[in-house]
């Protein structure tokens, strides 16, 4: 469903370690939402908590959270992390993506 990067998964649990969570046991959650300038975004954070309208997916020993609704809009994701002079941070690599904006945070299909 989604992949993860060697570089997400680092510095995803130093992340996650320094907001408290624990990245053996809790997730990223992964989402998408209307806004941007290309009419969806992504939604990432940190969470603890699974709902009835959620998925769990595991790769490269990170656990990802879906929301059934943002699955759709997903499937294929690579996340990645950049932490060159751009400071970029995580980065979606979206497959389903047929425009993205400039910041690479928002995209439409």
């Amino acid at each position: 469903m989604i992949k993860v990067s060697d570089q997400a998964k680092e510095k995803a649990a130093i992340l996650m370690r320094e907001d408290g969570f624990n990245p053996e046991t809790d997730f990223i959650r992964v989402g998408v939402k209307s806004g941007g300038c290309s009419g969806l975004e992504y939604v990432l954070k940190f969470d603890n908590e699974k709902t009835d309208a959620d998925q769990i997916f595991e790769d490269n020993g990170v656990k990802i959270i879906v929301d059934k609704k943002s699955i759709l809009y997903l499937a294929g994701t690579i996340l990645e992390y950049s932490g060159g002079l751009n400071g970029k941070g995580f980065i979606f690599n979206n497959p389903n993506a047929n425009r993205t904006c400039g910041c690479g945070e928002s995209f439409s299909l």
